[in-house]
């Protein structure tokens, strides 16, 4: 029965949110917004797991003396730094503490991964764009394109080259996202049947 209960209730609720979105009544309506009003509270037992998780894992690494056990304790200070700063009587998310820790450690710490990722990708498409064959120097043709599209240096070239990217992007491009997009909504749908009929039972705990 520690099975056969979670895959009935899982078999229920997956029938009924499929078969729902095809009964338009205001009743079928408030069960589905019930229902999903139990997914954030899933999400908020969820962040409470995984902020568990994180403060554990730190705080071992910290006590083991692991290697770069000190960027562990800049963690969690920021952690429960924004946690108290956040709260309502220092002013919420509003307050000047917050804010700023916010807006000059928190945004400066996004740019400098985005730049070091840009850099990763570059490198990246260095590797993979080689010419070896027609579709990839097609491929490297339109990337080169895309690459240079906003580059001020371009003068009297800068609108063709931005009518011709704007359209790799609207047509080739578009062509070939939505064909992704296709396979993996089918994807889901497939992985959903295989939850809702038992097939898949991963989260069960089991293999």
């Amino acid at each position: 029965m520690k099975k056969e209960i979670p895959l009935f209730i899982v078999f229920i609720t997956g029938l009924f949110m499929a078969v729902q979105f095809f009964v338009p009544h205001a009743k079928s309506e408030w069960v589905y917004e019930y229902m999903l009003d139990w997914t954030i509270i899933i999400g908020v037992f969820a962040l409470a797991l995984g902020i568990w998780s994180f403060v554990r894992v730190a705080t071992n690494k910290i006590r083991r003396k692991s290697e770069n056990w000190q960027y562990s304790i800049v963690a969690l200070a920021g952690l429960f730094g924004m946690i108290i700063f956040g709260l309502g009587f220092w002013g919420g998310v509003e307050s000047y503490m917050f804010r700023n820790f916010f807006n000059f450690v928190m945004v400066p710490l996004h740019a400098t991964m985005f730049s070091l990722l840009a850099f990763f990708i570059a490198s990246a498409a260095f590797r993979a764009f080689r010419a070896h064959s027609l579709l990839a120097s097609v491929l490297l043709l339109s990337a080169i394109i895309i690459m240079i599209r906003f580059n001020p240096f371009l003068g009297p070239l800068s609108e063709p080259i931005d009518s011709l990217a704007s359209w790799i992007l609207n047509f080739p491009n578009m062509a070939a996202k939505r064909a992704i997009v296709i396979g993996i909504g089918l994807g889901m749908v497939a992985t959903a049947l295989k939850v809702i009929l038992g097939i898949e039972r991963t989260y069960l705990g089991g293999d």
